[in-house]
């Protein structure tokens, strides 16, 4: 495999991750992508700054300042003072979690894959062959987390 591969590859993976994610009661699906990102995050990590949520899922932090100032009017979130550093702010979840965020991250990718996978004839992928690919993209997810890339030298 080579870089361009694996570009494309990403791009298929990210495509078939917006299929898996339940459509919005408005029928959009990457309008509200990042926000979505961002919350469930957020349902993680409370307490978390912009540039920690941007380091963790790899979304470019002006997308993730974007999503919070959304998030906040629509009131899921609030931010407070950081206590060790005033300057900074730390987001919250509010009380209330969204339940569409509670929709998406229970959410499966099964049937988007399946759908990928399925041949141009309609014949569905084997169910070994599912199996072992969502098995290597759990491990890929272990490894692969946005966090590497801020690894490097």
């Amino acid at each position: 495999m080579n870089g361009v591969e694996l570009f494309l590859l990403g791009r298929t993976l990210m495509k078939i991750g917006e299929q898996a994610m339940p459509p919005a009661a408005s029928g959009s699906r990457g309008s509200v992508r990042s926000v979505l990102v961002v919350l469930g995050d957020l349902v993680s990590h409370p307490g978390t700054t912009v540039g920690e949520i941007a380091t963790r899922t790899g979304l470019p932090q002006s997308q993730v300042s974007t999503a919070v100032a959304r998030l906040q009017e629509a009131g899921s979130v609030d931010t407070r003072p950081d206590p060790a550093d005033r300057r900074r702010r730390l987001i919250h979840p509010t009380a209330n979690p969204s339940a569409r965020v509670a929709e998406v991250r229970a959410g499966t990718i099964d049937d988007a894959l399946a759908a990928a996978l399925t041949a141009p004839d309609g014949t569905p992928p084997h169910p070994d062959t599912l199996r072992s690919l969502a098995e290597a993209l759990a491990l890929l997810s272990r490894h692969l987390t946005p966090e590497v890339l801020g690894r490097r030298p």
